[in-house]
């Protein structure tokens, strides 16, 4: 990697002060903000599956479900939120240091467009900013994720 360098010119009585930013690296594209229709395909997922758990401002409901507002599980890595979608959770939960004990079913019917769809959404919402769920991703962790035999 190559030192940052620093030049400095002088013309007259003005003096200009360039910074050139030398890398090897290559710049990180930035996520991209998921579109208009991933949203709202997205929010009709959520409206008519986890709304009644999650609630309307994804706040859930203490002791039972968890929030789905800034949390780990939210914004962390996308496998292992694909995975509870697909094959639900149970037991006690600890998010944000609070505990839950509701059953969370499976919702592995859901197309792999509406569960790509519905964690962008929620990615994107309820004040969440992260990058987007893609179709790709969830066909992987369902494939990786079939019994033997299946």
């Amino acid at each position: 990697m190559k030192n940052n360098k620093l030049f400095i010119f002088t013309t007259g009585a003005s003096m200009v002060l360039a910074t050139l930013l030398l890398s090897a690296k290559t710049p990180v594209a930035p996520a991209q903000t998921p579109t208009q229709a991933v949203m709202a395909r997205g929010k009709q997922v959520y409206l008519q599956i986890c709304l009644a758990c999650h609630q309307v401002d994804a706040g859930g409901v203490q002791g039972m479900t968890p929030t789905l507002v800034k949390t780990t599980y939210v914004l962390g890595p996308k496998t292992p939120l694909i995975k509870i979608v697909l094959n639900g959770m149970t037991g006690a939960i600890t998010v944000n240091g609070d505990d839950f004990h509701n059953v969370m079913a499976p919702h592995s019917d859901l197309t792999d467009q509406q569960i790509a769809d519905v964690l962008t959404y929620v990615r994107n919402s309820f004040g969440n900013k992260a990058s987007a769920v893609t179709v790709t991703q969830v066909k992987a962790v369902r494939a990786a994720n079939k019994p033997a035999g299946k």
